[in-house]
């Protein structure tokens, strides 16, 4: 099963676990995984069908260029990358 590492502002629907292990053969099919093991998770990554515009997938080390059709193997490490916003604007 591919390992996904969960970010710490999504803990509170892992029970605290920093890493969940879940089949899938594409990005979809492990966030649906999750969201059987961790409800809530879904809606926190979707926005509808899509990711929300502030998450990117990484899977094996490289953000994924397909997003949610990524293909994931067993042997896979899943990352969701939250988008940080912020600082100071032009001065």
């Amino acid at each position: 099963m591919a390992v996904v590492f969960i970010p710490t502002l999504l803990r509170d629907l892992t029970g605290g676990r920093d890493a969940v292990e879940v089949q899938g053969a594409n990005a979809r099919q492990v966030i649906e995984e999750l969201e059987r093991a961790c409800p809530g998770i879904r809606a926190r990554l979707l926005d509808g069908e899509r990711l929300r515009p502030n998450i990117r997938i990484a899977v094996d080390g490289r953000i994924a260029p397909l997003g949610l059709v990524e293909r994931v193997s067993p042997a896979s490490e899943v990352h969701f990358v939250v988008g940080i916003a912020g600082g100071l604007g032009p001065p």
